[in-house]
């Protein structure tokens, strides 16, 4: 009671200061498995408590790995096979497929980059901000700015982890995949960084907590860690979350370009989870095992942080006008963020159960962080690229036939 009188007495902007070390030491305290402190420990310091990666410079991790050779270069996996052919049938042009003459006003009110509501206004004025009709729209243009720079850094990532797992993957056929995904994901850094330098002209710095994942990603030389993390983890992520940002945008160059990007997603999930459902199962050690188990809980914990959105709270409140838990509070009550949320773990959490790595030992964790209800959903290989657009668009459609005050339809 005393430190609670304590802290609440002291100025916002320190408040918020000893909030971000104490959820920083949150983050180390879940870390109980000793090899999963060994392996995430460090990159959290340097992302964490160094924020390496908003120094504005070049970040250095010295990356390493075995490369596998196979010089017989046979057939080895008849679905990784399916998925090259696939892969290949599916590459586009940027320059060709995109309508970039599309003009782009991030502050129309025609044609919202997110819908109004997107962000719980009313909660950020009980804490005591209350923006006008134009201020929302500037608001909500930052954070659609922040959605998009941080999947542009998180295909930064999966570009370098992709390139890492062509060299170290042992199945030939899926190097014959990997060398499309790298193809894939060098052409969406280059439309989510054109799109953000040339219509939002606005770019974030990427978040503390999506810089601990990368960075352990690139250190780590294990590289079935590397596929978890890239290619369960944040590409299933992500791929939720591009499905949110394509069923709320009205602006049509942003449609376009999530709908093509999430046509390759889909395939690199399932890439992941061919390439891991056997080898976790029969391959590992129970030790190992519950290592990897204890590994993607931390991660999906750092992913549920990272859509606090810090950077743009940093941004509009660096005067202290509200607390970071106040922040959190309108985050965690913003419809768009509750989406997003829903979305993305709905797509990750089945994947975990198809590879093996949400066992009963590991279960209490997730329904203690609340992702335990998404376990039933469909995994990567039931779910295509061209599906999930089409469930997308019907889903839209429902939407604008509903009435207005009718129940919202379930996910």
């Amino acid at each position: 009671m005393i430190k609670e009188t304590v802290y609440n007495h002291l100025p916002v902007r320190v408040q918020s200061q000893l909030d971000q070390l104490a959820e920083t030491l949150d983050v180390f305290r879940e870390m109980r498995n000793p090899k999963v402190l060994l392996s995430l420990g460090p990159s959290g310091v340097r992302g964490l408590l160094l924020h390496r990666g908003k120094q504005g410079r070049p970040t250095l991790a010295k990356a390493r790995h075995t490369a596998h050779f196979d010089w017989s270069y046979e057939s080895d996996q008849p679905e990784m096979r399916d998925l090259f052919q696939r892969a290949k049938a599916g590459q586009w042009d940027s320059d060709r497929d995109l309508p970039w003459k599309t003009s782009v006003d991030p502050l129309s009110p025609e044609v919202p980059l997110i819908p109004r509501d997107f962000i719980a206004f009313d909660t950020m004025a009980e804490a005591g901000v209350r923006l006008d009709p134009k201020e929302q729209t500037k608001f909500n243009y930052s954070i659609c700015a922040w959605m998009l720079s941080q999947f542009l850094h998180g295909e930064q990532g999966a570009l370098f982890a992709a390139a890492q797992v062509t060299e170290a993957v042992q199945f030939f056929d899926g190097k014959l995949y990997g060398s499309t995904q790298v193809m894939d994901e060098g052409r969406h850094v280059e439309v989510f960084s054109r799109y953000l330098n040339e219509k939002l002209n606005r770019l974030y710095q990427i978040n503390d907590n999506l810089f601990v994942i990368v960075d352990a990603l690139m250190t780590d030389g294990r590289w079935d860690m590397k596929f978890l993390g890239m290619q369960i983890m944040v590409e299933g992520l992500a791929l939720g979350a591009f499905g949110t940002l394509y069923r709320t945008t009205k602006e049509p160059l942003l449609r376009e370009l999530l709908k093509r990007v999430i046509l390759d997603e889909a395939r690199h999930v399932h890439y992941g989870v061919v390439a891991l459902k056997e080898h976790i199962k029969k391959d590992l050690s129970e030790a190992e095992r519950h290592e990897r188990e204890d590994w993607a809980f931390e991660i999906a914990l750092l992913m549920k942080n990272r859509f606090m959105a810090y950077e743009v709270y940093d941004e509009w409140f660096a005067d202290g006008r509200i607390s970071r838990e106040q922040w959190r509070r309108v985050v965690n009550r913003s419809k768009g963020m509750i989406e997003f949320r829903h979305v993305m773990f709905s797509r990750l959490v089945p994947n975990l159960r198809e590879i093996g790595l949400l066992s009963p030992r590991i279960m209490p964790a997730y329904e203690r962080i609340g992702l335990l209800p998404f376990m039933q959903g469909k995994a990567a290989p039931e779910l295509s690229g061209e599906q999930l657009v089409a469930d997308l668009d019907r889903d839209l459609a429902l939407r604008s036939e509903r009435p207005i005050g009718a129940s919202r339809h379930a996910s």
